[in-house]
């Protein structure tokens, strides 16, 4: 049975806080997750892995709050987004234990990936328009680019990619526009995490206690409050803005981490 000797409340909240803050930027949760709890001293039990993977169903529930009528409603749109889901389901689930034993362990792959991807960032917003020219929305995104955009997203794996990052990008990349490459990823991220998290509450429930279940629980909650506030400021701030923030951000996040990680 895990134990949660090596978390307390306090630890707890702030790594909900970080989970529903960065879950749908384009700067990465789990990377987030993963430098904070290095700076908190929390020990990488298999509880605290578990932990920063399941509570990602608050972040699922705000999506579905917003988003949640409009896909029931929309066939097409569930068709998509269960083509886009593949890729990342068939990586996730084929390197499920090299992923929660290796590469959620890894700092330093952390702090390399947010470094790439804000480059990454920068590069994209400064070379592709969004304002003219953008081919698709929602309604006309076409089942292939959906793939593609499955695709990238499942590079997000590696911590520090950003799942968020890595479909905005195939978003811009394929030419939609700012706001429903943003959406897309909002509503992608409901299958994916479901999957990411059902299956591994599937592989570790039977070795929680009362305790492990109380402390998932107040992360969902708290991570859901957080989630929803950040979705809703981040669609008003994309109408005036672009992405080179979030790539700055995580150039300087990332020099910061390792300068703290040699220091």
């Amino acid at each position: 049975m895990y134990t949660t000797m090596d978390m307390n409340l306090l630890d707890v909240i702030i790594l909900s806080l970080v989970e529903g803050l960065t879950e749908f930027l384009p700067i990465s949760s789990t990377g987030h997750l993963v430098i904070t709890s290095h700076l908190l001293g929390i020990q990488q039990t298999e509880f605290v892995k578990t932990f920063t993977i399941v509570i990602q169903l608050g972040a699922i529930l705000a999506a579905l709050f917003m988003y949640g009528r409009m896909i029931l409603k929309n066939k097409q749109l569930i068709t998509k987004l269960t083509i886009a889901f593949l890729p990342s389901a068939l990586i996730g689930f084929t390197f499920y234990h090299l992923i929660k034993d290796f590469l959620l362990e890894s700092e330093w792959i952390t702090v390399l990936a947010l470094l790439l991807g804000g480059i990454a960032l920068i590069i994209i917003e400064l070379r592709v328009s969004q304002e003219k020219g953008s081919k698709y929305t929602l309604k006309t995104l076409s089942i292939r680019d959906s793939f593609l955009i499955g695709t990238f997203q499942s590079l997000s794996v590696i911590p520090g990619v950003s799942r968020a990052a890595a479909t905005i990008l195939g978003g811009l990349i394929l030419g939609m526009n700012r706001r429903s490459a943003v959406e897309f990823s909002f509503l992608l991220a409901i299958p994916t995490m479901i999957a990411a998290s059902g299956y591994d509450l599937m592989q570790s429930a039977n070795s929680f206690s009362q305790q492990n279940f109380l402390y998932l629980f107040i992360g969902v909650i708290v991570s859901f409050a957080v989630a929803l506030t950040v979705m809703k400021w981040l669609l008003k701030f994309i109408q005036t803005n672009t992405f080179i923030p979030f790539g700055i951000y995580r150039i300087i996040a990332s020099i910061i981490f390792a300068l703290l990680f040699i220091l």
